[in-house]
């Protein structure tokens, strides 16, 4: 049985007395066997990260950006081996499993501009004789704590913008499949990055809160559930950290009567069944306005979720592959109950899938449901499953007010090809990353990703530069120089200085 170990300054350490089975989700197996550490465990990281530290900071930005250089050419070039690891534990398959490293790839191909993102500002000539500047100075040691279904794209959205800005950086991630999180450390180390700077250490929650409660942590950034993500704000900053918390979602997809329809289902269907839905800015409700645009959606819908293949992470003609674990599975269907005792139309059922040969995999089928209303609980709650919710609206405000009064924030979409209603939807909806006939508006590594509302707690966002502004503390100096003539009384100097 293969072991999976901490990495900590520079090379594996197998510690601690307890251990989390890793499953390969399409064999319905276990794998392999990670060491869940103890506070202890963390203590090593923790010393490591103090050492190695004051030396990375006052490293030139642009020697940092080396580092980040080499590594995305060693990303690229173990893309594959990244890919199929990635997919034999969560589950993914491996064309989605690739497009997990490459968007947290593209951060880091935005840290290799360090340098320039880092620059302050400088005011010459304040007052008389009197220059003010800023200047960004990292925090000192970060820590992820990452979730199960993006295994090395939000590692890299936190340990590229923490570590390029000069901060030692301790990953926590899932012990669902905390392989590649390991793998990406020990490429890191291969692109020359002193050792000690980026440690992973596994573990539960009894990790987390030891990393909540740690003095020499200064900044916590975490992506998971909401009611995880608000427990790990409020104790992280009651300690005094900086602490950004990303929760769940429940992100709504708009279809105006105008919609391309053909282009919508295409979209619909990668984005409510795509990665089995583990996504939090998958599409799992759509919103068709009007009973004639939901008419005819379904009418498209049904064939095309019919067609779709489920399969083995390895099949290249998979659409999507099983759900992580046994016990997501058992959540995914027993919402799928739930919907339907609510009074939902269970239109197309998903439960009960068997594959042949891999009978005791992790599969859910796509499921499809309509009518479903507002006050359905199986509506207000993340199901991360691949199941999709029809819920009809009877006009354009009513579409607004769907996503808008969601407790959840993260992600929305409106189809159209009315540009009047594009622009005022996007005004006016209630959440935080909003795509137009994009149904995964997940922006680019150079602007920000953040979700409203449950969906996120703390006020900075990730990557970009609000990532920069995250992981380093303004310093703003106020400098004169004094020409060295007699000064006098100077009784102004017990008034408060102005710049006038």
């Amino acid at each position: 049985m293969r072991s999976i170990e901490h990495f900590i300054n520079g090379q594996s350490l197998a510690e601690g007395s307890r251990d989390s089975d890793v499953w390969n989700p399409s064999r319905g197996e276990v794998q392999a066997k990670v060491g869940l550490g103890t506070p202890s465990t963390l203590q090593k990281a923790v010393d490591a990260a103090l050492a190695a530290q004051p030396a990375w900071a006052a490293t030139n930005p642009q020697r940092r950006a080396r580092v980040m250089f080499k590594f995305r050419e060693l990303i690229e070039a173990n893309m594959q081996e990244l890919a199929e690891l990635l997919a034999s534990e969560h589950g993914k398959v491996v064309a989605d499993a690739k497009g997990d490293i490459q968007r947290g790839l593209e951060v880091i191909e935005y840290t290799c501009g360090i340098p320039q993102a880092l620059k302050g500002e400088y005011t010459q000539g304040a007052g008389p004789g009197i220059d003010v500047y800023s200047m960004r100075q990292p925090l000192g040691i970060g820590a992820g704590i990452t979730p199960f279904n993006f295994p090395a794209m939000i590692p890299m959205w936190m340990f590229g913008m923490a570590i390029a800005c000069g901060n030692a950086f301790i990953l926590k991630p899932s012990e669902r499949d905390p392989t590649v999180p390991v793998r990406l450390a020990e490429l890191m180390k291969q692109a020359g990055l002193p050792d000690g700077l980026l440690n992973v250490v596994h573990g539960d929650k009894e990790m987390v809160d030891a990393i909540l409660d740690h003095p020499d942590i200064a900044g916590i950034s975490f992506v998971g559930s909401s009611d995880i993500a608000q427990y790990i704000y409020s104790r992280g900053t009651a300690n005094g950290k900086r602490v950004q918390a990303f929760g769940g979602a429940k992100n709504h997809g708009i279809v105006m009567p105008d919609a391309d329809l053909d282009q919508v289902v295409n979209d619909l269907t990668g984005a409510a069944f795509g990665s089995a839905g583990e996504r939090c800015m998958a599409l799992p409700v759509v919103v068709p306005v009007g009973d004639d645009t939901a008419a005819a959606l379904r009418e498209k819908l049904v064939p095309a979720i019919e067609k779709l293949r489920v399969g083995i992470s390895t099949d290249p003609e998979a659409h999507y592959g099983p759900v992580v674990n046994e016990a997501h599975k058992q959540r995914v269907e027993n919402y799928i109950q739930m919907c339907v005792d609510e009074g939902g139309e269970l239109v197309v059922d998903g439960r009960g899938f068997s594959l042949q040969g891999h009978e005791k995999g992790f599969f859910v089928g796509p499921t499809l449901f309509d009518h479903v209303k507002p006050h359905f609980r199986s509506y207000k709650e993340e199901i991360f499953g691949p199941v999709l919710q029809i819920v009809r609206a009877d006009s354009f405000e009513e579409a607004v007010s769907l996503p808008s009064n969601h407790e959840y924030g993260n992600g929305v979409a409106i189809f159209t090809r009315n540009g009047h209603a594009a622009r005022e939807f996007v005004n006016r909806v209630n959440v935080g990353m909003v795509g137009v006939n994009v149904p995964i508006p997940v922006p680019v590594s150079y602007h920000s990703f953040g979700g409203w509302k449950r969906s996120g707690f703390g006020d900075i966002g990730q990557y970009g530069q609000e990532g920069l502004r995250f992981w380093t503390k303004t310093k703003v100096v106020t400098q004169r120089w004094p020409d060295g003539s007699p000064m006098g009384d100077h009784k102004e100097a017990f008034v408060i200085p102005t710049m006038g």
